[in-house]
């Protein structure tokens, strides 16, 4: 295996969890002001170091979440405890990265995305905006995955 091509797995996991990182980050703005995604994500790769960024996840999630934001909001809506409109934009923006990588992204353990999404909970988030982060989603992953995927005992 040729040395350029290999990505040690602690170095890629980090660089995933950036493009989170960054795709919330996009996303809100894209929510408070409603440009283009295509300009967001062009001023993000202009402003942002994106060396060990996972560039590809972060303009998938960014693309896929806001072009079918009303599609995720519908799937979400059953796990919350309150309307919609009353979430906060960052508890919003966060359900709805994992919402989308729970619903298309199954390589990818149902436990890392709620473990994500709770960490940038609690790094962007209310006081205690991890714990709901953290019910919805475990609700959510019940539905929407395999129940062979979600034990423990594998």
């Amino acid at each position: 295996m040729a040395a350029s091509s290999y990505i040690p797995s602690e170095s890629r996991f980090e660089s995933r969890r950036r493009a989170r990182r960054r795709a919330l980050q996009a996303l809100y703005q894209w929510h408070l002001t409603g440009q283009e995604v295509s300009d967001i994500l062009a001023q993000f790769h202009e402003v942002q170091d994106f060396s060990n960024v996972d560039d590809e996840l972060f303009a998938t999630l960014v693309r896929k979440v806001s072009g079918d934001q009303a599609g995720i909001d519908e799937k979400i809506a059953p796990f919350l405890d309150r309307p919609l409109d009353q979430l906060d934009v960052i508890e919003h923006v966060i359900l709805s990265i994992a919402a989308y990588e729970l619903l298309q992204s199954m390589e990818v353990p149902h436990q890392v995305v709620i473990d994500e999404a709770v960490n940038l909970a609690k790094q962007f988030g209310a006081e205690q905006g991890h714990s709901f982060i953290n019910g919805v989603l475990d609700k959510a992953a019940r539905e929407w995955r395999d129940p062979a995927d979600l034990s423990p005992f594998k």
